[in-house]
């Protein structure tokens, strides 16, 4: 039998790594475009309790593909994060590249890149004892949004505005959230635990963009191309009515690379902006992610750009699912990896 080629790494149990079925799983498409091209891909399901199993088989590959959250069941990666360290300094690609995502796929990269195109008003805040002496006087200006260092799905992301007699107006983005009214006591012992040094010891604090009632935009991006969107009208902090629950987010509806309603945006990011953000932070293209994401909120027009996109986040260790427009280039940043 050819041995195989790529590995595509996602979490799974001993049940699913035994039956280790493609078809089965939520990457089927890319499996069979993997095959169409001549390569052979296969899975390989991940799970702490079976590590060097899934090292082994690695090793024997010559890319890895991997998807898993920073959080994945109630652990942290960082058991998979040194094992893929490994299999890379064996020769073995692997993408994303732990430190890859430590340049792109953290909170982090929003402090890196205020003063970029792309950039907004956002800051660092490394301990409670900041947050209290700092926070009121920029609630004063506007709302704010409290992001841990490094999660998904929302969690760990508190959108916080001042309200009547000094309170405060508190929501979680994690689904199911509704807003709280708080003191400011109570969000400093809400928010503790991200400020402990096993959750990176720190928060980001990012001005409010009024204009995310219109939606975000996710450029799903192969190395520094883009090859597809991604647009969710409603999302997980779509400002409420006044009285009233938040509304439930959306579905995000996946678009091919020339929808011609994010052609500004393909523009500047293959023009200009990947490579701003990749220098910034120190990633050769060599290092991008042969498959990862930026998702982009509307910001504030200026009297130089009309049309402002504010980096919400990128996405990096786990994008999926993604549109399929990328699944052809991504075989062929694949091939060519191989190649060089």
């Amino acid at each position: 039998m050819l041995a195989p080629s790529v590995a595509l790494l996602y979490p799974g149990d001993r049940a699913l790594r035994d039956r280790s079925d493609p078809g089965e799983s939520r990457f089927a498409g890319l499996f069979q475009a993997f095959g169409r091209a001549g390569l052979r891909a296969v899975p390989a399901v991940y799970n702490d309790d079976f590590a060097d199993e899934v090292e082994a088989q690695l090793r024997g590959c010559r890319v890895v593909l991997a998807w898993c959250n920073p959080i994945e069941g109630g652990r942290r990666r960082d058991r998979l994060d040194a094992m893929l360290r490994r299999v890379a300094e064996a020769g073995v690609l692997v993408s994303a590249h732990p430190d890859t995502i430590l340049a792109l796929g953290t909170k982090d990269v929003l402090v890196d890149t205020r003063d970029l195109p792309f950039g907004s008003d956002v800051l660092r805040v490394d301990s409670l004892a900041q947050l209290e002496r700092e926070l009121p006087a920029r609630l004063a200006r506007g709302p704010r949004v409290l992001k841990q260092y490094r999660g998904h799905s929302g969690i760990g992301v508190w959108r916080v505005e001042a309200a009547a007699a000094g309170s405060l107006r508190v929501r979680h983005a994690q689904r199911g959230s509704t807003e709280e009214v708080m003191e400011l006591p109570q969000l400093l012992a809400t928010l503790a635990p991200y400020f402990e040094p096993a959750n990176g010891g720190h928060m980001i604090d990012q001005a409010w963009q009024p204009r995310l009632a219109e939606g975000m935009v996710r450029a799903y991006l192969v190395e520094d191309r883009v090859e597809g969107f991604g647009h969710q009208a409603i999302n997980a902090l779509y400002p409420a009515a006044p009285g009233e629950a938040p509304p439930t987010p959306g579905q995000r509806l996946y678009h091919p690379p020339d929808d011609p309603r994010f052609q500004q945006l393909k523009q500047r990011l293959e023009s200009g902006w990947v490579d701003l953000l990749r220098s910034r932070v120190g990633l050769p293209r060599e290092r991008l992610p042969l498959l990862w994401d930026c998702d982009f909120m509307l910001g504030e027009a200026t009297a130089v750009d009309t049309e402002r996109y504010v980096l919400c986040e990128i996405n990096v260790s786990s994008v999926s699912p993604f549109p399929g427009s990328a699944i052809e280039p991504l075989v062929a940043a694949v091939q060519r990896r191989l190649v060089a």
